[in-house]
């Protein structure tokens, strides 16, 4: 079990010192094809370095760039939107208009088929979703920088521990990005692919499942194993879930509710207390 919350910091261990890591701690860089060779994650002149946090034994992505390792996700999302034979690349950051011509976010990858002369002939979209984080990570990331050979391996206490908030993820930036993007792109019969942390997705309710051809979304599930060689984690493609859209979208953005009595209960005791409060002074000096 990690006595600290770091598993990856500028693309590496913690306990990684080889040139290359030092390196990347030094410059302050992203292995991992950001748009620009820096970390730009939070601040651009202070980034929060930090790809991946522990939580307990599991290590959990918490930075959308880190999913970008090898460009796997793009491969593996365009064999879910084209045939085979297709020729397609890839576009970051595409703004996404609504029938006003107002942007409804950006897309984070758009992956563009072409024919012989360069046209575009189709086009899938490419959501990333990382985890985030509650609590104060930025605190245990600068207390390692200041000496990591030596905070490697720190035992972090914090009132404002760093944990994975999962139902944030869901919340506040999947359910919208489903809603908004994916309403367009549904609309115009467009394929999506999701690819988000294999823990987070265990954290989502059960998803309908169909045939990828008859599928809509396209989730793709990764997760970090620790290669013992490089001391360094690689990016894994766990599973893939296909869905149809509607369904999709009722499945995460509708409440599983508890039972009513439980509600009716605690209604009970807030209306107790009022009355309580709303006791005049005399009375209650008798």
């Amino acid at each position: 079990m990690s006595r600290h919350p770091l598993a990856e910091v500028f693309g590496f261990p913690t306990s990684n010192f080889s040139d290359e890591a030092e390196r990347h701690r030094l410059k302050r860089l992203c292995p991992y094809n950001n748009k620009v060779p820096n970390c730009t994650k939070d601040k651009a002149k202070d980034p929060l370095g930090v790809c991946s946090v522990f939580e307990d034994e599991k290590i959990v992505i918490t930075c959308p760039i880190r999913f970008r390792q090898n460009w796997m996700i793009a491969d593996e999302a365009a064999a879910f939107f084209f045939p085979s034979t297709v020729s397609w690349t890839s576009l970051t950051e595409v703004r996404l208009p609504d029938k006003l011509g107002h942007t409804a976010e950006n897309i984070d990858v758009v992956l563009v088929a072409y024919d012989e002369q360069e046209r575009v002939i189709d086009f899938g979209s490419l959501e990333v979703q990382a985890v985030y984080i509650s609590g104060n990570i930025r605190n245990a990331f600068e207390h390692y920088m200041l000496e990591p050979k030596i905070r490697y391996n720190m035992t972090w206490t914090s009132q404002y521990y760093p944990r994975p908030d999962y139902l944030s993820s869901s919340r506040k930036r999947l359910a919208p990005q489903l809603i908004y993007k994916g309403g367009i792109l549904n609309k115009w019969n467009k394929k999506m692919a999701v690819v988000v942390d294999e823990h987070f997705f265990s954290t989502l309710p059960v998803l309908p499942e169909t045939n990828p051809d008859k599928a809509d979304i396209a989730w793709l599930v990764y997760g970090l194993t620790f290669d013992t060689t490089q001391n360094r984690y690689n990016l894994v493609r766990n599973r893939t879930v296909y869905t149809p859209f509607a369904q999709s979208l009722a499945s995460i953005t509708t409440a599983e509710a508890g039972p009513v009595d439980n509600f009716i209960e605690h209604l009970q005791q807030k209306n107790s207390m009022k009355s309580w409060r709303t006791v005049p002074l005399q009375m209650l000096l008798h």
